[in-house]
């Protein structure tokens, strides 16, 4: 059983695709871009949310895998989400959107005027790539023992301040920037490992249940079971046959080159057998396919 359900959702506009006309852009509207299940555009979503900003950002959704040209082309040329159209430009990254709505849109604040969790806070949010690298590497081998120190790290800082169980004690960007990633962390290692990354861990159980009773983050929430589908198939289901077939490629190649082998132009101190050569190379080939197949899957 899945340990999250769907919190009560306002309605979403469905996500626009290849064959979808563009708004009327810069018409003075401003627009966030998102794609409902990336998490980078879950931390905007959820910022303008709390700070009831429905009626002044306009929700635009993408389908990633369906882009539309125009997006790239007239929008954002970086061509991903979160992108935020406001005053005639076009600004990304997910951190700098959240502090640029938090500090240019009126509605409660989500930074804390203590400069003490001010300055923890910057400490938190420079740390959460690392958090989440660590996180998404540790479901390369053994997730229960290679996220451990990820989650602890949390619970650490959770015990910071003492007035409030979030972390800085009262909701603010920094629990923006950590829970789209937690939400999905603790819904797939939950399924599929059968690891609760809340036990023994306390303040993160009382964290995620208070967050979870933000109606601001509970109507971003993704699927639950979409959330396990989705990192079953990028975690769990390398092309191996793919992978082989290019490495296999490579080797073919070194080995059926002319006599003129570049490796055999090499002073003979430096020289291989042109057969080691292209094992190493198969070798070298099958590691970077499989990082380069993670890496996507971590960008898109």
């Amino acid at each position: 059983m899945l340990m999250a359900t769907l919190g009560v959702q306002a309605v979403r506009p469905p996500p626009l695709t290849s064959t979808s006309d563009p708004p009327p852009l810069f018409d003075g509207t401003t627009r966030l871009y998102i794609s409902y299940p990336c998490p980078y555009a879950q931390r905007v979503w959820i910022t303008r949310n709390y700070k009831g900003l429905q009626d002044k950002i306009k929700l635009i959704a993408i389908d990633l895998e369906d882009r539309p040209a125009w997006y790239k082309e007239k929008v954002y040329p970086e061509n991903k989400v979160p992108s935020l159209e406001h005053n005639g430009k076009v600004l990304g990254e997910s951190i700098d959107l959240i502090k640029y709505v938090d500090a240019n849109f009126e509605g409660t604040p989500l930074v804390p005027r203590d400069p003490a969790k001010q300055e923890f806070g910057e400490e938190l949010i420079s740390h959460v790539d690392t958090f989440n690298k660590d996180v998404f590497t540790s479901l390369k081998g053994d997730p229960v023992q290679g996220a451990s120190s990820a989650f602890d790290y949390l619970e650490n800082a959770l015990g910071r301040f003492d007035d409030g169980p979030f972390l800085l004690g009262q909701f603010s960007l920094v629990d923006i920037a950590y829970i789209p990633f937690v939400e999905r962390f603790q819904i797939f290692l939950s399924e599929v490992f059968k690891y609760d990354i809340t036990e023994g861990r306390p303040k993160v159980a009382t964290w995620v249940e208070e967050v979870n009773k933000i109606d601001a983050y509970a109507q971003t929430r993704l699927d639950p079971q979409q959330i396990v589908e989705r990192y079953k198939k990028r975690y769990l289901n390398c092309n191996w046959f793919l992978t082989d077939l290019w490495a296999t490629s490579f080797s073919f190649l070194l080995c059926n080159l002319n006599s003129e082998h570049w490796c055999c132009r090499l002073p003979q101190r430096c020289r291989i057998d042109c057969c080691e050569l292209s094992f190493l190379c198969n070798q070298i080939w099958v590691v970077f396919i499989c990082w380069s197949c993670r890496i996507y899957s971590l960008t898109t």
